[in-house]
């Protein structure tokens, strides 16, 4: 088999891209209708989190340190789900599992009131941490679908290596890298103009999103359980 046969749907863009629209409109609709948090970005959780302690603001330290716990958690979760089901012959792959969890969590924190906002960044928290576990490559590259600063890096660096050996190739996976960051943001834009407008409610437009890769993994070839498969 070439490449692109042995390559998993899970690593192809067509998934990927509601993938990565998805957790660009997560961390704006938990930033802008949930009290400011972020659900993926956890570097600027921890600060705040230390800036709460500074401040002896016990509070709001708590409001910044639940989701990095959930983060932690949900990482743990889906290397669980991915050990128990590696080996099954299931027609249901196991990141198709962790998209299923990630789908029914997130519907259920549209039903939460703006008192819940503290429960409702831990479960999106969580399950934003099973997705970027569960997903790491695009097209064969490590990647990440809810965050921006490591594909920033390597977009980047391969420009800067196209740059001085004019590599083709080098070319192709940096305009990748800049192409995920512009779906993120393009995410983003949606969850903060949705959020506007239908406030918690907002969040089931990314269960869409994440539904659309789900189907998408039935098609255009067989995701298998493998052993040992990461």
């Amino acid at each position: 088999m070439n490449q692109n046969q042995e390559m998993q749907m899970s690593e192809a863009m067509p998934a990927n891209v509601f993938l990565i629209l998805s957790g660009g409109f997560q961390d704006a609709y938990t930033y802008f209708c949930r009290g400011k948090v972020f659900a993926n970005g956890q570097t600027g959780n921890v600060i705040l989190f230390g800036a709460g302690l500074a401040d002896r603001q016990w509070d709001k330290a708590l409001r910044y340190l639940a989701p990095v716990l959930a983060f932690t958690l949900g990482i743990y979760m889906a290397e669980m789900i991915r050990e128990k089901l590696k080996d099954s012959q299931n027609h249901i792959h196991w990141r198709q599992v962790v998209l299923l969890v990630e789908i029914v969590a997130m519907f259920a924190v549209g039903f939460m009131p703006q008192s819940l906002n503290v429960p409702a960044n831990i479960i999106i928290s969580f399950v934003c941490a099973m997705q970027v576990e569960a997903f790491r490559k695009l097209e064969g590259s490590a990647y990440a679908s809810t965050m921006c600063i490591g594909n920033l890096r390597s977009a980047t660096a391969l420009l800067f290596n196209y740059r001085h050996t004019h590599s083709k190739t080098a070319l192709g996976k940096s305009l990748k890298y800049y192409g995920v960051i512009l779906i993120f943001a393009a995410g983003a834009v949606l969850g903060v103009k949705l959020s506007e407008i239908y406030q918690e409610e907002t969040i089931w437009v990314s269960c869409i999103f994440l539904f659309i890769s789900f189907l998408i993994m039935f098609i255009h070839g067989q995701e298998k359980n493998e052993a040992g498969q990461q």
